[in-house]
């Protein structure tokens, strides 16, 4: 969902990230959408080589993919190809969360897995050369790094799906026909609700996707040994154990592994962030024992999980979810009768749904209630506990309400109710609408209702608002102190001390709280 701020945050980030002339060729895509090279070159008034090499900056760390359409030219010679860009909004938001994904993985993986990953965050996309290269050059005296145990590295991050093969260069997006429309690809991973659009960048990023089987696997030499391969075949089914010996070749012929280039998987850490998000909710509105039912069930059926946006997990029954509980240390001390009463809580929540002895989770209902609950938790510290129950009433009936009638349910007086109203919906947070009654006497009467569609949208941009002026703050406060940062530890002493303690804390503050509002942002943006 791109939003004014929401522009103006993404521009910021690019151009902390990559300095001015890059973040000017990105804000050229995001406000105008695809262009060509010549295009972007035109509205950006920026040489042709500056385009270009903006653009491979942008490419290599995955904030822009390129494609290519036809257009018929009219002549003999038949459709012309032509290369456009789009920009990834979304991967440029997932640049200030590399902290947290690390943190992810340094929760299951080991410290080489951890560095591999850091250096596809840092570098966009690398070959396995060029992974064993960055682990050589850094390695500790006595622990020597060879390129066998990099690949294995490798090969369990893919296995993860925490890293996968980088996409198409320049896939081909075909042009949709008025008979196909939304339903085009029905029953495929792409399928979408009748009625529901894809975005440009939706279908670029879908048509550069490599097959699952290839995206998420590693290839080897020829040359390499048996038991490389069988290393390598782990993450495949049987059924499409012929698919994965194709992989040995690439399209040009033999695959060679050194020319195989990777990167991050976003989608599986974000899909690791919303379990996340899932589980904290859960344990703040029951209890543990409700956590990690539900924390089991998120890990038996995740391999199932198509996309991020998943609205319901698979179905499980009661013997299953009790079988992976018992798995975790916390839910060793958990009989069948307590899973059993968890799922019974989670049930009355909505949170878990149950039906013929089996459960699958409401992923859809959970973040529906998280995201009400924090936009409720913005208007009552914005404007009061009356118009937190205002606010509240109308967010829940769904339906125009007129100003005496939310008078005397929430109780607030009623020379207070419509300034209250007012304000609410001058900032964006209400619907108003006027209804006129005609007769022996005219009367006006005000309606109020709240429009989550609307609403989230300006929610979400006024996050980006304040992720900008976080992100502005800090920048201002280490530029002014910038000298005194400088200095050596044993030249701070007395006064420039104190200035340094104090310049320390207000960083972690600011950067803590960047970091809670960005988890906001994940809530409506990503979840």
């Amino acid at each position: 969902m791109l939003t004014e701020y929401g522009t103006e945050h993404a521009v910021h980030v690019i151009t902390n990230h990559f300095g001015d002339l890059v973040a000017k060729v990105c804000e050229c895509l995001l406000r105008k959408g695809p262009l060509t090279r010549q295009n972007i070159k035109r509205y950006t008034e920026l040489s042709d080589e500056q385009v270009k090499n903006a653009l491979l900056v942008l490419i290599q760390q995955n904030c822009v993919q390129a494609f290519t359409t036809q257009q018929p030219d009219g002549f003999a010679d038949g459709p012309k190809a032509n290369t456009q860009y789009v920009v990834l909004f979304d991967n440029i938001l997932h640049r200030v969360r590399f902290a947290k994904f690390l943190t992810i993985l340094s929760q299951e993986f080991d410290q080489q897995c951890v560095e591999l990953v850091q250096g596809l965050l840092e570098h966009g996309r690398l070959t396995l050369k060029q992974m064993f290269d960055r682990a050589k050059s850094s390695e500790k005296e006595g622990n020597l790094v060879d390129l066998d145990s990099v690949r294995e590295t490798l090969v369990k991050l893919v296995t993860a799906h925490y890293v996968e093969r980088c996409p198409a260069s320049e896939p081909l997006l075909m042009p949709i026909s008025e008979e196909e429309g939304p339903a085009r690809k029905k029953g495929s991973k792409s399928a979408k609700k009748i009625g529901e659009p894809e975005t440009i960048e939706q279908q670029v990023v879908e048509a550069a996707l490599p097959m699952e089987v290839m995206r998420f696997s590693v290839v080897t030499n020829v040359e390499s040994d048996v038991g490389e391969k069988e290393k390598n075949s782990n993450n495949v089914t049987p059924g499409e154990k012929r698919k994965h010996d194709v992989l040995e070749f690439d399209e040009c012929g033999v695959a060679d592994e050194q020319s195989v280039v990777y990167r991050a998987n976003f989608e599986e850490f974000i899909r690791r962030l919303r379990h996340k998000g899932c589980i904290d909710h859960v344990r703040a509105h029951l209890d543990d024992g409700a956590a990690n039912v539900l924390s089991a069930m998120l890990q038996a059926t995740s391999s199932a999980e198509k996309k991020v946006k998943t609205k319901n997990s698979v179905p499980l029954s009661l013997s299953s979810i009790y079988e992976e509980v018992i798995k975790s240390e916390a839910g060793r001390n958990m009989t069948l009768d307590h899973v059993r009463a968890s799922l019974v809580q989670l049930g009355e929540l909505s949170f878990v749904d149950a039906s013929s002895d089996s459960y699958s989770i409401d992923f859809e209902k959970i973040i529906e209630i998280a995201q009400n609950e924090e936009v409720e938790s913005v208007v009552s510290k914005r404007y009061g506990r009356d118009a937190y129950r205002i606010f509240r009433l109308l967010s829940k009936s769904g339906r125009l309400l007129e100003t005496d009638k939310i008078s005397d349910t929430t109780f607030v007086e009623k020379k207070d109710a419509p300034k209250i109203l007012y304000k609410l919906w001058k900032d964006g947070y209400l619907l108003m609408e006027k209804l006129v009654v005609t007769g022996a006497r005219q009367s006006q009467f005000l309606l109020w209702k709240v429009n989550r569609q609307i609403l989230w949208k300006h929610v979400l941009d006024e996050m980006f608002h304040a992720a900008l002026n976080l992100s502005l703050r800090v920048a201002y406060e280490l530029d002014r102190e910038k000298e005194l940062l400088n200095l050596p530890a044993d030249k701070r002493t007395g006064p420039l001390q104190d200035r340094y303690n104090r310049i320390r804390k207000v960083r972690i503050l600011l950067e803590s709280s960047q970091m809670k509002l960005d988890d906001a942002i994940l809530l409506f943006h990503d979840f």
